[in-house]
């Protein structure tokens, strides 16, 4: 039969469309299309992760361990910075336009009378993409919750949850218990499950002694030393793996989120064993963007992150305070409609001498006017409103002199347009650079 369209472009804007809601939290639809796709069990094993902060920092972390012991891995991710291709990689190689939309036309076919939304449609796609690359192993990222996201239609050798904390609660709960009880759904019975919270609600382990998952929580189980430059992964006080380097990306908060990983590492080392000569190589190797992710232009230190909750913002905000003081600090910033903007702000209004703010292009942006209010409730004496993040980030590099700061955060469509704008955007895995693009 002749094929839909010809373009990923038409792909992707067909299923923004296919399914009456954008957010439809379920897993009857996806299970479904992965029946008829012959994917309810995958070939590979399975390891998934979900929580509120850091998810994608944990997926590239496993991810880079799991490729350096010689396994074919396969990460989903979401959203991306630049193009939908980040989203779906076989050892950290993106997924080609001709490849998608072969993978788009089998998920079309296997539709049937169901409808998927972007985000199943994505999810199902990488599953078949991972079956058809032969991996080893598949990372996938939650995208929202756990119990009902997409990610948990199949059943994961391992899981991890990095964080709980608030976000989402439209449709999450408004409380960490509800959030947590969510989250907790992506745990197996008999399987192991790393939670890096060290104060994790109960409803996570409640769930996890009722189902009878092989619950290992930060600080409890095991945990991390830091020392002179390297780190050491403890369990239950005794040290396993000592000597081992920091991942080259993000802030402090990595150490506890390479603790999750190597946690999890070891729990699955029966079906996915990791040397450790491997696992270093995969630490240090690890790369993702948008991370507290530092660049000088024109002697301007131009800092980004994805952080678009109070939680996060929090940690942006300590990776902040602990470098070089900057004489003067700039603010580019823009946000989806429902996130809590003065508790992200809040964080950072004693310290930013000057704000941009931007609306983003997506139809559940914040209005830049919004924003502004927000600020100005809280106390900030100088911000103005930018037609869009390119913009802000123009406007923030004519105010801006050598040896000051421009923190740019609140959103991935603020990181990576702002990016893209400034031309940064050279590659979600590349090595970020402290001295220039």
């Amino acid at each position: 039969m002749p094929k839909r369209f010809a373009t990923l472009a038409e792909w992707l804007a067909w299923f923004e469309t296919l399914h009456p809601k954008k957010i439809d939290m379920g897993l009857d639809r996806i299970r479904v299309v992965l029946e008829n796709l012959g994917l309810r069990e995958p070939p590979y094993r399975v390891v998934t992760v979900g929580g509120t902060n850091g998810k994608g920092s944990c997926v590239e972390i496993l991810a880079s361990v799991y490729r350096e012991a010689g396994h074919t891995t396969g990460a989903f991710t979401s959203p991306h910075l630049w193009a939908f291709n980040e989203r779906i990689r076989v050892d950290g190689r993106e997924a080609t336009d001709a490849e998608l939309i072969s993978l788009f036309e089998a998920v079309d076919d296997a539709l049937g009378a169901v409808t998927l939304s972007y985000f199943e449609s994505s999810a199902a796609a990488a599953l078949l993409y991972f079956a058809r690359r032969r991996v080893d192993v598949a990372v996938l990222e939650v995208g929202m919750g756990g119990r009902l996201d997409a990610t948990n239609a199949v059943d994961a050798d391992g899981a991890l949850i990095a964080s709980v904390d608030l976000d989402h609660q439209d449709y999450l709960g408004g409380d960490r218990e509800t959030i947590g009880r969510e989250k907790a759904g992506i745990m197996r019975s008999g399987r192991p499950v790393v939670v890096g919270d060290r104060e994790p609600p109960q409803s996570v382990l409640e769930h996890a002694r009722s189902i009878g998952a092989e619950l290992e929580i930060l600080g409890r189980d095991f945990d991390f030393r830091r020392e002179n430059g390297s780190w050491t992964f403890e369990a239950r006080g005794v040290p396993r793996h000592e000597g081992l380097p920091r991942v080259p990306f993000g802030g402090v908060v990595q150490y506890q989120n390479a603790a999750c990983c190597v946690a999890l590492v070891d729990r699955l080392d029966g079906v996915l064993p990791v040397g450790d000569a491997a696992l270093a190589r995969g630490l240090a190797g690890a790369r993702l963007r948008g991370r507290a992710d530092r660049h000088v232009l024109d002697g301007v230190e131009w800092v980004f992150d994805v952080a678009h909750n109070p939680a996060a913002a929090a940690a942006f905000r300590d990776i902040v305070g602990d470098l070089p003081p900057a004489p003067r600090t700039i603010a580019v910033f823009a946000a989806m409609h429902d996130k809590d903007h003065a508790g992200v702000l809040g964080r950072f209004v004693p310290t930013v001498d000057r704000w941009f703010v931007a609306g983003v292009d997506d139809e559940r942006g914040a209005p830049a006017d919004m924003l502004l209010d927000v600020l100005r409730r809280l106390g900030a004496e100088r911000a103005e409103a930018c037609a869009d993040v390119a913009a802000a980030c123009a406007a923030a590099a004519r105010d801006a002199r050598p040896g000051q700061r421009v923190l740019v955060f609140g959103s991935f469509y603020t990181v990576g347009p702002a990016m893209e704008a400034l031309g940064l955007n050279l590659g979600l895995y590349s090595t970020p650079s402290e001295e220039g693009g």
